[in-house]
């Protein structure tokens, strides 16, 4: 099978500013499928999961990811919905593998902002095709979307990774991070986007995109599964220090190897289309 079909100009915009809003590209049923394992998932969350609200402070900021493979949910939509392809032909990619997913929940009244960062350093994975997928199961206004610093991926830098319930930074870190500026301050110095998003949108942008995200001020809440993806340069690294989310300590790949592993499968090739491998 061939790449998904998506406008020029979302693949350009993607590549161009390491951010792009994909409009209708999910249906009812697979929101549904994701609402479904959203909820289940706040009633018996993982082992990675938070809860970064303070006790005492309205609303709740909840997160967890890493639990595609105990959410049937979750696993059906990431090795059998579009989102596989849309990420092969954002990245332009001939496989994709099925990194994790991370859901965010903000109920409203939330306090707490998302600090911006970018994902990359985070992660034990080298390469240029990371993608990710935010997908909102609600109606999300610009007031309470993530936001974008446009062509950040570009910069040619990977900014320290901070804790998000403190904004600590981790005690050990790789050589090459350097600390994350002020974007607040600087906003006007940069070219910020965020988008209005119905149900069946999502955005999708680069593992070293700078983002972050305001609190949750509506009376609706704001549930987003956001689908993390990598393409054919993608190789296994352990960086000094923690990790998110952590290394896998069995059935992961090598050292300096591509990700294929029962861990992180690849789920797309070109000219097949699905698939579920996990031997490298």
């Amino acid at each position: 099978m061939s790449h998904a079909t998506l406008p020029a100009e979302s693949i350009a915009a993607y590549r161009r500013d390491g951010v792009a809003a994909l409009r209708g590209v999910f249906t009812r049923e697979w929101l549904a499928k994701l609402a479904a394992g959203v909820e289940r998932n706040l009633r018996e969350p993982g082992p990675h999961a938070k809860r970064y609200t303070p006790a005492g402070n309205p609303g709740l900021f909840f997160g967890d990811y890493c639990n595609w493979q105990r959410i049937p949910e979750y696993r059906e939509f990431m090795t059998a919905s579009p989102a596989a392809a849309l990420a092969a032909t954002l990245m332009g990619a001939k496989k994709v593998n099925l990194y994790h997913e991370h859901v965010l929940v903000k109920e409203p009244g939330t306090l707490e902002r998302t600090p911006w960062h970018h994902d990359q350093p985070y992660y034990p994975v080298d390469g240029e095709q990371i993608v990710s997928l935010w997908i909102p199961l609600d109606p999300v206004p610009r007031a309470t979307c993530p936001e974008f610093v446009a062509g950040s991926h570009r910069w040619s830098k990977w900014f320290m990774p901070a804790r998000f319930k403190d904004g600590g930074k981790w005690e050990a870190q790789d050589p090459r991070f350097v600390p994350m500026p002020d974007i607040e301050a600087e906003r006007a110095q940069h070219t910020i986007v965020a988008f209005d998003l119905a149900p069946g949108d999502c955005i999708a942008f680069h593992g070293l995109t700078v983002h972050g995200a305001p609190g949750n001020a509506l009376a609706m809440r704001r549930r987003a599964f956001s689908a993390r993806w990598t393409g054919d340069d993608a190789t296994f690294v352990r960086r000094p220090g923690f990790m998110s989310p952590p290394p896998p300590e069995r059935d992961g790949p090598r050292e300096g190897a591509a990700l294929d592993s029962p861990v992180f499968p690849v789920v797309w090739r070109e000219g097949v289309g699905r698939v579920y491998e996990t031997r490298p």
